[in-house]
Order: C-alpha cells, then structure tokens, then sequence
C-alpha cells in the first residue's frame, strides 16, 4: 500500500471496491434461477464475474529502497563519539501486495498500478486457479500510475477492453481484486463521477483524468480491474480518498482508454515518450467567453490557447493565443485538463488533428507532436516606476516598466503589475502583483502608452488582459465596477 499526502488531504493510493446497490430495471441482465422452488428469477452478477475473475490476478512483489541517513553519520567523529557502527544499511527490503488484470491472454499482458510493483526486484504474480507465476516488468509510467506486466502466456483468460470514453454518471460497474491479501473479492456501485482532475495524487506533471466511483476501498485493490456489466474492462482501480483512513465511499480509476494508450508504447519499446503541442491553455470559462464573443451554446466547453511558443508544432502550424481548441482527433475538449491528457498521452512526432474555435468560426489544424520541452520563464524583475490609466476597471492596479538592466529585458515584451489593491475588479478577476500584461483586449502593450490606447472603448464591456505568470500564461477578464 502507499500512502500519499496531497493537496487534498486523505487522498491514498489503494484501489478500490464497489458498495452495493439495486439493478432494478436491467431486464437484460443474466439471471439465476431461486433454488428454493420459487418461480420467480432475481437479477444476479455471478455470470458477468464468472467470465471476469479468472482475468483477475493477485501481486506480490519485493523490492529494495535506499534509506536516508542523517548527514551527521557520513562524519567519522560523530560515529566515533556515539559509537555508531561504519556499515549501516544502505538499502531496506520492500513488499508490496495489490491486484493485476490480464487484458492479452496471447502474450501474457497484466495491467497494474505502478505503485504496486515499484522498486521491485522480483514480482508474482498468483491466477484464481492457484498457479503462482514469475512476472516479467515490461514498463511503467509514474504519470499515469500504469504498469504492465508479462507472465507465460499458457491457460490465461483476458478481460475484453471497454471504451471508458462512453460512460455516463450513474453507469453500474464491478471493481474486483484483492484487499488485504484475503483473496479475490467482488463488489458492486456505480459511476459517481467522471474526468476527476487536480487531486495531486499523482505529484507534480502526473496526468490525472480519473473516474470516481463509489467503493469500499481497501489496501490491496490497487491495479484491479473496474468493469461494466458488460463483462468489459473500463478502469484500473488506483486511490480513494480516505481523510480518516479508512473508505467513505469515494475511490478512483484510471479510464482504460488512457491505461490502454500508454500500455501501449510501455509494450513497444518500454517507455513513454510524450511530445507537445507548444502552447499553453486553460478552461474556458462562460466570462471569458463572453469577452472573447463567443457565442454561449450548450455546454460550451474547450481550451483557451494563452500562449504559443516560437518554434514549436502550434507555432509552426498558425495557431494563436486566443484561439479554443474544442476537439482533438475528433473528441471534445472539455477543458484544460483534457486537452494536457489527450496531448500528453500521444506519442512522440504522432500526428493530430485540433478543431479551433476562432472569430466565431471552427478550422481544422494537423499538427505532429514536437519533442518536450523543459525550458521555463523567467519571473517578472528590474524596477518599476508607477503607471496607469483611469480605467474603472483598472482601478487599484499599479504598473511599471521592465528596466534595461532586469533580466527580462528583451525577452519578454509587456508591463508588470506592482500592485493590486484588495477588492477592486483586478483583483476579483485575480490579477495578481508579478504578472506581465502582454495583451488587453487582444492588442500587445509593451508601453504605459499602449496600455492607455488599449483600454479605450466601451468601459462597460469585461477587459480581456493575457498575462504571463511564472512558466506560464492566462486570459484574465475583468468586469467592469457595477
């Protein structure tokens, strides 16, 4: 079991079980007779599990982990003063239980968590049948949590893969592994929630789309499988949310349709190499839609490009900031989350086509993926002289300018913002000390002078500023003062 402390406190890396509920209304649901001479036929699961199970394994690794010595023991007096011995263990010995899905019967493929096999040196892998295999690691990917793994492809059943893309809130799914090592253990819910992002469960650069369910969850169920009554495999059971410990009925899966992506190059060449469009994005909310004129349909929901780095597969392509991506191969955007997922989780010079959103009109883009890149901004520094208009809307928000000698100079063209006053309109809209105007209403200012000129209009319409903050970028659109 490993247990995590994120920004949302509870939240552990487990797996996950399903509370029970009714299935009234599924007439299609196989069904097992009463033996008690009854005539009447009650809605049963055991068929769906009895073609599932077999495809269900247990997993026990071992594995080593340096141990972090105390600085002071590298010090020979410090050792010699409190007779402290020279050869301390370096390494401590690991052991980890969870579950695995065999989803390739042909050649042997389990699916997994990577936090179930981590750091391990050797991997079992134990069949419902008793049969206790050697496990052969074929990749893992930290920023998905998916691990596959390869056992003798002799007398195995698969799970046949569903498509996590078609479920719906209220769906019923089974998730089935082993808690507590007592063995295999089936439970029932259903879909309590769908494409749950920012949790911070998998750390810093970890792509989150997870599927909420409500489950009991125990150590032990990590890496099993989440199924549809369909018999078909549509999440690997991975984390509840636990403040107390223990479950309250809200645990996660990876959606297969990511799990099977990245299973994919993991069986390929053993890693993942993830390219990038080259832009940055976020949510498009219904204010910045209204700024950027766009029309408010139904559900209205994509990507707002903030900023498109030179050089780069967007760049070379023409997109532009202020352009929504709404779709990717064909698939909706729903937000800035999804879009980093659809992307991230595409191979490397792998081609893809975007749907835009621009002046009211859609356009079609086929962009191929550009290698990673690591280089990040510079924050904002140098002097800066106060400046400003009389903009109500600016009210409160104090400028400068980038001097000569600062480190941006050059680099960045726009205005900094020294200071926000507390409950103007700039800082309701979260303009914040540090940030860099580059646009107002999609014009470049890099002078006091052209901040004045691009304000200048209907003061009772939002102001629509790009900013740059830190590595990245960001529309911010500020209400005029009612």
């Amino acid at each position: 079991m490993k247990s995590i402390k994120p920004r949302t406190a509870g939240l552990v890396l487990l797996g996950l079980c399903i509370g029970t509920l009714s299935l009234a209304g599924y007439s299609a649901l196989p069904v097992m007779p009463l033996t008690d001479g009854h005539t009447v036929q009650l809605p049963s699961l055991a068929p769906v599990l009895e073609q599932v199970t077999p495809a269900v394994v247990n997993i026990s690794s071992r594995g080593h982990v340096a141990i972090q010595n105390n600085p002071l023991f590298n010090d020979p007096f410090f050792r010699r003063f409190f007779d402290i011995p020279n050869n301390l263990p370096r390494e401590r010995q690991t052991q980890s239980l969870g579950s695995g899905v065999i989803v390739d019967a042909q050649n042997g493929y389990v699916l997994t968590n990577n936090h179930v096999i981590a750091n391990a040196d050797e991997v079992t892998v134990t069949l419902r049948d008793g049969r206790n295999l050697k496990a052969k690691l074929i990749g893992t990917d930290k920023d998905t949590d998916v691990a596959v793994i390869q056992v003798p492809a002799e007398g195995l059943t698969a799970v046949p893969l569903g498509d996590s893309a078609k479920l719906r809130v209220g769906d019923f799914v089974i998730a089935i592994g082993n808690p507590f090592g007592i063995g295999q253990t089936a439970t029932s819910g259903i879909v309590s929630a769908l494409g749950r992002t920012g949790l911070g469960l998998l750390g810093v650069g970890g792509y989150e789309d997870f599927i909420q369910t409500d489950a009991s969850i125990n150590p032990g169920n990590s890496g099993g499988p989440l199924i549809n009554l369909s018999g078909e495999l549509v999440g690997i059971n991975t984390a509840i949310l636990a403040p107390g410990g223990g479950n309250i009925g809200i645990g996660f899966a990876i959606p297969i349709n990511m799990a099977r992506d990245v299973m994919q190059q993991l069986v390929k060449s053993g890693k993942v190499q993830r390219g990038q469009l080259g832009l940055q994005a976020q949510d498009l909310t219904p204010e910045l839609a209204r700024a950027f004129n766009i029309e408010q349909k139904d559900e209205l929901r994509g990507a707002l490009i903030t900023q498109v780095a030179p050089g780069f597969s967007a760049d070379k392509a023409g997109l532009q900031t202020g352009d929504v991506i709404i779709a990717v191969n064909g698939q909706p955007v729903r937000d800035a989350s999804s879009l980093r997922n659809m992307i991230g989780l595409s191979a490397l010079g792998g081609k893809v086509s975007l749907d835009i959103l621009r002046n009211g009109k859609t356009r079609n883009f086929t962009l191929v993926l550009s290698a990673a890149n690591n280089q990040s901004n510079p924050m904002p520094g140098g002097n800066a002289p106060p400046t400003g208009g009389d903009d109500p809307r600016l009210d409160g928000v104090v400028f400068g300018a980038i001097s000569e000698d600062s480190p941006l100079a050059g680099r960045i063209n726009g205005i900094p913002v020294v200071k926000v006053r507390a409950g103007t309109p700039a800082a309701r809209a979260g303009l914040q000390p540090g940030d860099i105007v580059l646009t107002v209403n999609r014009k470049t200012v890099r002078t006091p002078d052209d901040l004045v000129n691009a304000v200048q209009g209907n003061r009772q319409q939002p102001l629509l500023l790009n900013v740059q903050r830190g590595e990245g970028a960001l529309f911010i659109a500020i209400q005029p003062p009612k």
